[in-house]
């Protein structure tokens, strides 16, 4: 596939459930999301940045919202949901797969941060479009299946200081 290069244009997708619940099970940090950003990009034209979130009522959450406005990523936010079981769900999958394949006409990469193996077919479809695909996201809780399809992966767990707060 395309080498990087200081033209490509980029779009960055942040699973933000899936990076924080690895940094906070693995690391008890949390996410340095300007570093992901500006690691991510690397020096090439970035076209969007959309970080997925979940409303979970939390107290710091519209704050961390905000911040992520600030670092330069739009937010896209779901609810979530509790069943009469009690459970809860929320999940960005089909959300982030369809913005990622309405963004490949207008991309040279889309790099996923996250580590769901549920994305290796669409790496697989984005690549047979002729798109770029990269995986940002820590080895420890990614999917070798979303490794293998996609370009490239970059692995947060070598640079822990760099990727976390």
């Amino acid at each position: 596939m395309t080498e990087i290069h200081p033209h490509q244009r980029v779009a960055v997708l942040a699973d933000a459930q899936n990076l924080y619940h690895t940094a906070q099970s693995v690391y008890s940090r949390n996410i340095d999301y300007s570093a992901l950003l500006e690691k991510s990009v690397q020096d090439r034209e970035l076209t969007r940045a959309i970080a997925y979130v979940i409303q979970a009522d939390s107290p710091d959450e519209e704050r961390f919202f905000e911040a992520l406005a600030d670092i330069g990523f739009e937010t896209k936010i779901k609810e979530l949901k509790t069943f009469g079981d009690g459970s809860k769900k929320a999940d960005w999958d089909v959300g982030m797969s369809l913005d990622a394949v309405t963004l490949a006409n207008h991309v040279d990469t889309v790099i996923l941060c996250t580590g769901d193996g549920d994305f290796s077919r669409l790496c697989s479809h984005l690549r047979h479009e002729g798109v770029r695909t990269e995986v940002t996201s820590f080895a420890e809780s990614t999917s070798e299946e979303l490794i293998e399809a996609a370009d490239a992966f970059v692995d947060m767990s070598e640079r822990p200081d760099t990727f976390l707060l």
